[in-house]
């Protein structure tokens, strides 16, 4: 029997055992020596942004002996960690480097910052129609041209809030110089207007002869007529004229040019559209208690 044969297992054993050392052997240099772009452990983060927000990178690689960082805009790094920025958008390929042989890539994706639009230039802006000139006592229109919904108006007089509508009436109890505040819910500022209010006239106060009296009333209803005419503002002198003599009554007799019959506003209403009449004279006539006039005699001419 020659020495194989005496000896088989243990040769078989021993085989087995070299092929299991050599396996193992080549495992542990497998992984102690040779590598693969598998094996690169890697992050990066986020893998969308936007231009200058900020891009986290880290690399763990535990055989790595040298590391290079190539972002794919031209700059690169051989930091193990850190941020970046990039300037413009794209897409852009994150490359991680590791002892000049091993390379894995990470795709980024970079989009443009949205711009802030611009405050709409169309909307309107809240301005305040109404005169800058009415009489004591007179009702005075003031009207938002706004599209806010919500309105808190201070005529000046009182110090107090005196409407909440879009449009307001108010009459200004004495004479002088007031500034009108709007607020509204979409401005903190308010919006300013000024507005001189002129004392009435009041003839019965005036220690005047009858005559004078009835002369400087026909002089002042002359005057607010010419003020029509002139096309200056209707509403302050019409309201003047109906409150301070004819006690409101619109339907009050003029007479024009000794001819032309006609009411109240009838005739200021074509005075104000057929512009530039000259008035020559104004004779008021009272009722018996003298507190209205009913009839308003006028010559005029062009």
């Amino acid at each position: 029997m020659n020495y194989f044969q005496k000896n088989k297992k243990n040769i078989i054993i021993g085989v087995i055992a070299t092929l299991l050392t050599a396996a193992l052997v080549a495992l542990w240099l497998q992984k102690k020596v040779i590598h693969s772009a598998d094996d690169i452990v890697g992050v990066v983060y986020p893998s969308t942004l936007k231009v200058g927000d900020t891009l986290l990178f880290e690399d763990k690689t535990q055989f790595a002996k040298t590391k290079r960082w190539n972002f794919g805009d031209g700059t690169t790094t051989d930091k193990s960690s850190g941020i970046h920025f990039y300037n413009k958008p794209g897409y852009y390929q994150v490359t991680l480097i590791i002892d000049n042989k091993y390379s894995k890539s990470f795709p980024v994706m970079v989009s443009a910052r949205t711009i802030p639009k611009p405050a709409d230039s169309t909307k309107m802006r809240t301005v305040i129609d109404a005169q800058t000139q009415a009489m004591q006592f007179e009702n005075v229109q003031f009207r938002a041209i706004s599209d806010a919904r919500q309105f808190t108006w201070k005529f000046g007089e009182t110090g107090n809030i005196d409407s909440k509508d879009k449009m307001a009436i108010y009459s200004y109890k004495k004479p002088g110089d007031y500034v009108v505040t709007l607020y509204t819910d979409e401005s903190a500022e308010p919006i300013l207007h000024q507005i001189k209010i002129l004392p009435a006239y009041d003839a019965l106060k005036e220690e005047v002869t009858v005559e004078d009296a009835y002369a400087k009333i026909d002089n002042d209803f002359k005057y607010h007529l010419q003020q029509i005419a002139n096309g200056n503002s209707f509403n302050m002198h019409y309201n003047y004229l109906l409150r301070t003599y004819l006690c409101n009554n619109e339907n009050t007799v003029v007479k024009v040019n000794d001819s032309k019959v006609n009411n109240f506003y009838m005739y200021c209403a074509g005075l104000q559209f057929d512009k530039n009449n000259v008035i020559q004279t104004v004779k008021v006539n009272f009722d018996d208690a003298q507190n209205c006039v009913t009839k308003v005699d006028i010559n005029q001419s062009k």
